[in-house]
């Protein structure tokens, strides 16, 4: 973590020569980042952080010698440091920074692409927020039996198939809706793997490109109790099912008679984000309100800080990440700050508190409230 009142130091690494040139470009019309060197390869990276002691690293996917991957899992265990992966966003490209996340990346960015001038200055502004952002993120080194199985799949292809049918068809009497961002698809992760298969209905808004949401949700599938699906228009909201929304659309849920629904809409991002937070929880205070828990979890800005104060005001029981366990505590920080969130939990005891949210336990026995 960088100190504050100080220029943030950054390494970039990349194999590309122009990506390098562009990446430098950028990050030096922030006065508050100072590029302090770049790395085409794995290895020379390596002994450039030793020498250059960067607060920020950005990394590349595929490089000669070494690939991202493999060199981000070392790095992870025995040097740990806020990295931010830059590589392509195809459907392959979505597996591997998934992967890259797992092991500990706080967040991802396609590469700039040069034939789009009149979307660069859009995209400086992201890379720089995510810069900075990174440099105050909480990282965690990698611990060893977790790099082991975290295998880097640079040559794997993505999953194929659909998801497995559903494993029942019982409507769901409560909702919940979680909100995450930086940091947030391992917190999700880590969130959904502690429910049970007949935990109420959940629906979920990653901010996530549309390339990386349904390998998310079926890498969600793969690994809970539940089933996990890229949430469809339309689409019953049962127990023991999840539903995340796409990358390109906002969620929400709506009333239908004795059933919740699924929604996506194409409209203006929010908050500059599709999806939208603020959008899903907005909704669900709206059909839900007391039968709805709402959870904002890890992420940069204020997204969805909002759209619980709504749901609290509606009824609802809200629960924050915990500053200690976020990546990023923007999100839920400003969620605590507005008094939208009843609860602080740390996010290893997330999956717990909620379920005793939606079991109806005592409420006030479950965690500090506010």
């Amino acid at each position: 973590m960088s100190t504050p009142g100080k220029r943030i130091r950054v390494l970039i690494v990349d194999d590309s020569a122009l990506v390098r040139s562009i990446l430098t470009d950028v990050l030096s019309r922030d006065p508050a980042i100072e590029v302090v060197g770049t790395a085409g390869d794995a290895h020379i990276a390596r002994e450039k952080i030793k020498k250059l002691n960067p607060d920020v690293l950005t990394l590349d996917v595929e490089m000669p010698k070494m690939d991202g991957l493999t060199f981000l899992n070392n790095l992870m265990r025995l040097r740990p440091m806020p990295v931010v992966m830059v590589s392509s966003m195809t459907e392959r490209g979505a597996e591997v920074t998934l992967d890259a996340l797992a092991m500990g990346a706080v967040d991802f960015l396609a590469k700039p692409r040069i034939d789009v001038a009149a979307k660069l200055p859009e995209y400086c502004d992201e890379l720089i927020g995510k810069i900075k952002a990174a440099a105050c993120a909480s990282v965690r080194a990698l611990d060893p039996q977790r790099a082991a199985q975290l295998k880097p799949k640079i040559a794997a292809p993505a999953a194929a198939g659909g998801l497995p049918a559903a494993r029942r068809m019982r409507t769901t009497d409560r909702i919940i809706a979680i909100g995450a961002s930086t940091g947030g698809t391992e917190a999700i992760k880590q969130v959904l793997c502690g429910l049970p298969a007949d935990t109420p209905g959940i629906l979920i808004a990653q901010h996530i490109p549309k390339a990386f949401s349904t390998s998310f949700a079926k890498r969600m599938n793969d690994c809970c109790a539940m089933t996990v699906y890229e949430a469809e228009d339309g689409q019953q909201v049962l127990a023991g099912h999840v539903y995340i929304a796409p990358g390109d659309r906002h969620l929400y849920l709506v009333r239908d008679g004795a059933r919740y629904v699924c929604r996506l809409d194409d409209g203006a991002p929010v908050n500059r984000h599709k999806p939208s937070v603020d959008v899903l929880f907005n909704s669900v205070a709206r059909s839900a309100g007391e039968n709805a828990i709402g959870v904002i979890l890890t992420g940069m800005g204020k997204d969805g800080a909002k759209g619980l104060k709504e749901m609290r005001a509606a009824g609802s029981r809200t629960v924050a990440q915990d500053e200690a366990t976020s990546v990023v505590w923007g999100m839920p920080g400003e969620a605590v700050a507005i008094g939208a969130a009843q609860d602080v939990v740390p996010i290893h005891q997330m999956a717990a508190h909620v379920l005793a949210l939606a079991e109806g336990m005592d409420f006030t026995k479950q965690a500090r409230a506010l």
